[in-house]
């Protein structure tokens, strides 16, 4: 392909032309957010009863502040921080889902498509786009949505695996040149960091792991730099994967789905981390159907799934989406990586969350979940749950097993309260707690 195709260029005005009232639009996520496009959609005033369906966000989200009623609804798939206050005011809604399903909605049909909003690589010299860092349901919607509008950014990683979007498929598209959304690491607190501890004694040589982002990933991943031939099978990683690799930690030897690759469905971090996977044919992108399937997960050996919480009750019930009725995040990969991770031989699933919230004076571990919180992983699937006080495996346990060792490693200053309220619950003295 010769470089004239700037010349189908449109302006982002005119790009956005071809929604119409009553349309059902994806929006691609994450640093793929097409902010040009968002902002020219919202410019629309002739627009009533538009449909945006997405993942978390990157940027603001002008479809969803006040005064919009009426013209858009945002569905989140997957709840981040710009839709949150949106969804709390009911501005917005918010969806339920296992991301491992998300692409069967678009592809069956359920939600049917009538454009894709794309970020993307400029073509290659075949005609082909690239979806960059965000892959997950992208996919699935440039492939089922009527008409496919996409902004090529000349500042878009060109990435390896099934990431291929046909310039030939585009129904219009603009050509920009700006830096992606990002999102710097933060270097980890104390208490983060003692979780990163406990975290990483239980990864062992020849892991594969899957993490999420944020302080607590970030410091398992600093202290696993003395293992050895480690493998990464994940929805998502950040600048803490890109340093694991580069130290020669990550071999992806041992693996046996996508041997000798590190897989992901998308990238949030840094724009060094941005630069890490352009081109760089040692990490593949694939839809989230294929990287959360737990039939695959389960076929790679000691699978580490970590995973956070919101709060943990004491039979092991994980909130994970939402503090109370507030919706805060989503389902997203937690489920399916807890169960591929737990079917996995020898596989550790974790969920890893601080003791306490609001500067000590919460516990994170609580006698009942809050009225309204969404149970993300169940007490059936729970495994390993870690605090800045230790470790402890639930499985196998019963409720006051379960009890005693959770209320193990909660704040010391809230143990002897746990226990009292369990013995009120559940008619069981644990014993003093100090």
């Amino acid at each position: 392909m010769t470089a004239d195709w700037t010349l189908g260029a449109t302006s982002p005005d005119e790009a956005v032309a071809c929604v119409q009232s009553g349309m059902r639009i994806f929006i691609h996520g994450a640093a793929a957010t097409p902010t040009t496009l968002v902002d020219a959609l919202t410019r629309r005033t002739d627009l009533e009863n538009v449909t945006i369906y997405h993942l978390h966000t990157a940027g603001p989200a002008p479809f969803a502040e006040p005064g919009q009623e009426g013209r858009f609804l945002s569905v989140s798939l997957f709840t981040g921080q710009p839709l949150r206050a949106a969804i709390d005011a009911g501005r917005a809604d918010f969806m339920p889902v296992f991301l491992s399903d998300i692409p069967s909605l678009f592809e069956s049909g359920l939600i049917p498509l009538d454009v894709a909003f794309l970020q993307l690589s400029p073509p290659d010299r075949h005609g082909y786009c690239t979806l960059g860092t965000s892959v997950d349901a992208a996919l699935a919607a440039s492939r089922s949505a009527r008409m496919v509008v996409g902004e090529i950014n000349e500042q878009m990683p060109r990435t390896h695996g099934n990431t291929l979007v046909p310039f030939s498929a585009l129904t219009r598209f603009i050509h920009t040149n700006h830096p992606l959304h990002a999102h710097p690491p933060a270097e980890p607190n104390a208490v983060e960091d003692q979780i990163g501890a406990h975290v990483a004694a239980l990864v062992p040589d020849g892991a594969t792991l899957q993490m999420g982002i944020g302080a607590i990933p970030d410091a398992v991943l600093r202290r696993l730099t003395d293992k050895e031939d480690l493998g990464i099978h994940t929805e998502m990683f950040s600048d803490g994967v890109m340093a694991l690799i580069k130290s020669g930690v990550v071999s992806n030897r041992l693996k046996h789905v996508h041997k000798g690759r590190t897989v992901t469905s998308f990238v949030n971090g840094s724009h060094a981390l941005f630069d890490f996977v352009n081109d760089n044919p040692f990490i593949e992108f694939h839809p989230c159907d294929r990287t959360n399937d737990t039939a695959l997960i389960r076929k790679n050996d000691r699978v580490v799934a970590i995973n956070s919480a919101l709060e943990v009750d004491l039979t092991g019930q994980v909130c994970a989406d939402s503090i109370g009725y507030r919706i805060y995040s989503g389902i997203g990969g937690q489920m399916d990586f807890i169960r591929g991770a737990a079917l996995s031989r020898e596989g550790v699933p974790v969920i890893a969350l601080p003791a306490t919230a609001k500067n000590g004076t919460l516990s994170r571990i609580v006698p009942s979940l809050k009225p309204g919180a969404g149970v993300v992983t169940t007490r059936g699937h729970v495994h390993w749950i870690a605090t800045e006080y230790g470790a402890v495996n639930l499985f196998g346990r019963s409720l006051r097993e379960r009890a005693e060792l959770l209320i193990s490693i909660a704040h010391p200053d809230m143990r002897g309260e746990l226990s009292r309220q369990f013995r009120e619950l559940r008619h069981v003295d644990l014993g003093a707690r100090s």
